[in-house]
């Protein structure tokens, strides 16, 4: 049995991830091996209850936690962008 492409894991998970108070974002990483693809939770601060809360794998893809702190957008003009 062959998997679903991890892109695709993403896509179908993304939302109900986000909607874990404490998630500020989710994406395709690599283990620490730098060649096994994952998913990559980020949490404005990693706790115990977000450890029990996201899960450990999803649909075969290991699911790692990061913790990022909060995310804002930049102000101002991107450069390179109109």
């Amino acid at each position: 049995m062959t998997r679903k492409d991890i892109n695709a894991v993403l896509k179908d998970h993304d939302k109900e991830l986000l909607a874990i108070p404490g998630v500020a974002g989710v994406y395709v990483g690599l283990l620490p091996d730098d060649k096994t693809p994952c998913l990559k939770v980020m949490v404005v601060k990693e706790t115990e209850d977000l450890k029990r809360r996201i899960p450990k794998s999803i649909e075969g893809y290991p699911v790692l936690i990061e913790e990022s702190g909060v995310i804002r957008p930049l102000k101002g003009r991107i450069p390179g962008h109109s």
